[in-house]
């Protein structure tokens, strides 16, 4: 059997047909595309305006320039998360704070962010960065009673999480990054996430000023609006107003994002087909703890808690299955150490990373490949 990887883009003869349509076009850049791409997705998550950027990692910064985060300014997130989740925070000089996590789903513990909030005075954090991990959304209307008690901001970093839902105390289904709990949300559309354009991003949100500074800071500060503009020299002028970045995604990538946006359902419901099937596998398989289970979880990754992960990781690719762990505790990196964190600091988060495996987990996995998986795994076990 070919190798297995983790995780895995699905590209189509349409998706290579829309980059071919598009790189034959008068536009490569900043052309009609972008703001295709851009409405389909706000459309499909269900918020007001999205903003298309070069990855996840600039849209996480915008987020955090366009909140004007300064330094020495306090934000919370969770140490189980990819680095740029903090890392945002430092590129404007604030301060990072971590809450451990509910062990059971691996997401930040909001019970937790309360006792930090309540163990400071009011104003002592300026925001909070909820990561709806693995593709399990954060209950976001909890994390917004939170923010508006401590008057916090909420950047959503829904990367794991396109098409995901939690359910909301009216009953009612509230799409990851739809806008109405976070101030901000933010995607990415790397090759292994459920829309993959091989690099590149999205912000939503469904305040129109955060929208509008969002669309100057992607592109150097820079405004051709004449309606924003200090003065209007003709048709050619434009104005810097702020130091911004070159954050733009490209209208060959939006091509195939909007490509990839129309079979996103298909490849949703295979994603849970798929974890259905490994819930099935490993219920009477004792030693194997997978993550909670939910109605609205997109299955970015289908984690394992297992207690020989190294044993296990090592069996997995002397069979050729490419598993992967999700992730190394943010504040056990060397860099974060440096600012004062230190292992110890949240045993959950620790324990977590300890035993957990990241298992094949794409649309294009076969029933084949993953019953393999699921033999190997029994295999080592026995």
């Amino acid at each position: 059997m070919p190798p297995i990887p983790y995780g895995r883009q699905h590209i189509t003869e349409e998706d290579i047909q829309a980059v071919t349509e598009a790189l034959r076009s008068d536009f490569l850049t900043q052309g009609p595309r972008v703001i295709e791409f851009e409405e389909k997705f706000a459309a499909y998550v269900g918020a007001r305006y999205a903003v298309a950027v070069s990855n996840g990692t600039a849209a996480l910064h915008l987020c955090t320039l366009a909140l004007h985060v300064q330094p020495g300014q306090r934000v919370i997130t969770s140490p189980i998360t990819f680095v740029a989740s903090a890392n945002c925070v430092r590129y404007c000089g604030g301060e990072v704070h971590f809450a451990d996590i509910d062990p059971t789903t691996a997401l930040i513990d909001l019970k937790a962010v309360r006792t930090l909030l309540e163990a400071h005075p009011q104003g002592y954090f300026h925001g909070l960065i909820p990561v709806d991990f693995a593709g399990l959304p954060v209950d976001m209307e909890e994390a917004r009673r939170l923010a508006d008690e401590f008057d916090l901001w909420i950047i959503e970093d829904a990367c794991h999480a396109p098409g995901g839902f939690f359910t909301d105390s009216q009953n009612q289904r509230q799409q990851c990054g739809n806008g109405q709990f976070a101030d901000l949300a933010i995607f990415s559309f790397h090759p292994v996430k459920h829309i993959a354009t091989g690099e590149g991003g999205m912000v939503t949100t469904n305040r129109e000023d955060l929208y509008q500074e969002l669309l100057k800071l992607r592109t150097h500060g820079i405004t051709k609006d004449p309606a924003q503009m200090q003065r209007h020299d003709g048709g050619w002028y434009m104005e810097m107003q702020e130091l911004g970045y070159n954050y733009r995604m490209p209208d060959m990538l939006c091509a195939l994002g909007i490509s990839q946006l129309r079979h996103a359902d298909e490849g949703l419901a295979r994603r849970q087909q798929l974890a259905a099937r490994y819930d099935a596998a490993f219920a009477d398989l004792p030693g194997v703890r997978p993550l909670a289970a939910a109605a609205g979880h997109a299955y970015h990754l289908y984690v394992i808690q297992i207690e020989d992960r190294k044993g296990l990781y090592d069996f997995l690719r002397e069979q050729q299955i490419y598993a992967q762990v999700h992730y190394i505790p943010v504040h056990t990196m060397p860099y974060y150490q440096e600012l004062g964190w230190k292992t110890g600091d949240f045993p959950r988060a620790e324990q977590y990373y300890a035993h957990c495996l990241s298992i094949p987990m794409f649309p294009s996995l076969t029933d084949e490949q993953q019953d393999y998986v699921v033999a190997c795994i029994r295999k080592f076990l026995s």
